[in-house]
C-alpha cells in the first residue's frame, strides 16, 4: 500500500502527470473504442484488483477532497431517511443541480468526509456512485473512459490502471 507521505507527493503531481498523458490517453481510448477487445472487462477487472492490493483509499481520499458524487433519487431518500430528514430538507441543505440536471453536492470537500481519517461519515448509505468508484471495474467499461479520463486526474490508482492498461493492451486499433 502507498504510505501517506507518498500519498501526498503523488496526489501534489498527479493533477500535471494526468495532463501530460491526457491527449495521448484520450487518443489510447478512441482506438479502444474502435476496436474494444472482447476481454476487456476482464482485463479492466485484474488491473483494479492488482491496483488496490497496493492502494488504500483512506491515505487518499482526493476523490471525496475535490469532485462531487452524483445523487440518485434513491441515494436521496436512503441517505435522508437514515439521517432522519425529509427528503426536501435534505435536498435543500445539502444539494444542487448541475450542468446536466444532477443532484450534486453544493460544496468541496463532500460535507460527510471527515479529513482527520479520510472516512465517511455516511459510508454504509453512501451514494452509489461512491459505492463504485472509480468505475474501474465495472462492466462494459468501455462506456465509461471519458469519466476514466477525467478520474486519472482525481485518483492515483485510476491514473495507474489507465497506465498499466496501455502496457498490457498496447496496440490497440493496429498502432502503437
Amino acid at each position: 500500500m502507498l504510505k501517506i507521505k507518498g500519498m501526498d507527493a503523488f496526489l501534489k503531481e498527479l493533477p500535471e502527470l494526468a495532463k501530460e498523458k491526457h491527449l495521448e490517453t484520450k487518443k489510447y481510448f478512441a482506438r479502444l473504442k474502435k476496436r474494444t477487445p472482447k476481454n476487456l472487462d476482464v482485463v479492466m477487472k485484474d488491473l483494479h484488483q492488482k491496483e488496490f492490493k497496493k492502494t488504500d483509499c483512506l491515505t487518499c481520499g482526493n476523490c471525496c477532497k475535490t469532485t462531487s458524487p452524483i445523487f440518485t433519487n434513491k441515494d436521496i431518500e436512503r441517505i435522508a431517511k437514515s439521517m432522519k430528514m425529509r427528503v426536501v430538507n435534505f435536498i435543500a441543505q445539502y444539494l444542487e443541480r448541475d450542468g446536466d440536471d444532477f443532484y450534486v453536492l453544493k460544496t468541496a470537500p463532500c460535507t460527510f468526509f471527515d479529513e482527520s481519517d479520510n472516512t465517511c461519515f455516511i459510508y454504509d448509505v453512501r451514494p452509489k456512485a461512491c459505492e463504485e468508484y472509480p468505475h474501474t471495474n465495472r462492466r462494459k467499461f468501455i462506456q465509461l473512459t471519458d469519466l476514466t479520463l477525467k478520474n486519472t486526474e482525481v485518483c492515483p490508482a485510476v491514473y495507474n490502471i489507465v497506465e498499466a492498461l496501455k502496457i498490457k493492451l498496447p496496440f490497440v486499433g493496429g498502432k502503437k
